[in-house]
């Protein structure tokens, strides 16, 4: 109860907070590419429940029936310049907000994945799937654009299991570094099944 407390007001305020570089953003995307500047994806939260993900569009409209499809690697043609700047500085999650108030995902939690990957899960990887997912996590701090996605899953199950609000802090402040200095804490050398 007091976890789902935090991510409210939390999410509350940082929407706030964010909406004039929400904005921003929604009138670039508009200006540069046509198509709608929030983009849903499916993808499986706690206990395997699928939700609709809300992002900032960064990439052409239909991409993921172009190329690669789901995948996107650095580099990637289908990536908008605007995209491109929103990406690196995990602007394009902002809407995730919206999901965290929605109950969807939590602000601290493994990132939610899509039901393909999770089909390919093991019975202990599935352990991943027993909290929420979440705006930033363990594995987004360590490394995430140098990890395999098994060390990936491997962090978020050892979140799960020394999870506490201390845990949870360092996350935060860690994310907050990350993003302060440009690096993006979502996109990796293969970025994988991100838009």
């Amino acid at each position: 109860m007091t976890r789902r407390l935090f991510d409210l007001v939390a999410a509350a305020a940082a929407l706030v907070a964010a909406s004039p570089v929400l904005l921003a953003a929604i009138a670039a995307i508009r200006l540069e590419t046509p198509g709608h500047p929030i983009y849903r994806q499916r993808r499986i939260g706690k206990d395997g429940r699928p939700f609709d993900m809300l992002k900032l569009r960064t990439m052409v409209s239909g991409a993921e029936s172009m190329g690669s499809g789901l995948a996107v690697n650095e580099g990637d043609p289908r990536i908008t310049r605007v995209g491109a700047f929103l990406r690196r500085f995990s602007i394009d999650e902002l809407p995730n907000l919206v999901n965290v108030l929605r109950g969807d995902m939590a602000i601290v939690g493994p990132r939610p994945t899509v039901q393909v990957q999770v089909q390919q899960y093991t019975e202990r990887q599935r352990g991943r799937l027993a909290v929420k997912p979440g705006l930033t996590g363990w594995a987004q701090v360590n490394g995430r654009a140098k990890l395999r996605w098994d060390e990936r899953i491997e962090l978020d199950l050892w979140y799960i299991e020394h999870r506490s609000w201390r845990l949870d802090l360092e996350i935060l402040l860690r994310t907050v570094r990350i993003i302060v200095a440009g690096e993006g804490i979502y996109k990796g050398r293969t970025g994988g099944w991100r838009h």
